[in-house]
């Protein structure tokens, strides 16, 4: 394995840890854009997204109930889909040359 290689799995090995167990202490507090709301007084006039329900809302997997084990899943999830993704995106445009 080249060591191009191994640092490319050493990094994503990293990232699913970061994403998997590190995003559970992530603040709780509300984000920018809810803060303004909030303060503004337009916070309970916000409707949710119609993919408010779907499988990973919220930061976790629905139907998972340990709240650890549920953003465990997710950050991974989100970590790994934007990794496809991205290697897909950049092997067509390669091609495209």
């Amino acid at each position: 394995m080249k060591l191009s290689n191994k640092f490319l799995a050493l990094g994503i090995f990293v990232t699913l840890i970061l994403a998997s167990v590190v995003s559970y202490y992530a603040s709780g507090d509300p984000d920018g854009l809810e803060k303004v709301a909030e303060e503004k007084g337009f916070l309970d006039d916000a409707v949710d997204h119609s993919l408010g329900d779907s499988p990973l809302a919220d930061y976790g997997v629905s139907g998972v109930a340990d709240d650890r084990l549920s953003v465990a899943l997710a950050g991974s999830f989100g970590v790994l889909l934007m990794l496809v993704g991205s290697t897909l995106l950049f092997k067509f445009l390669a091609k495209r040359k």
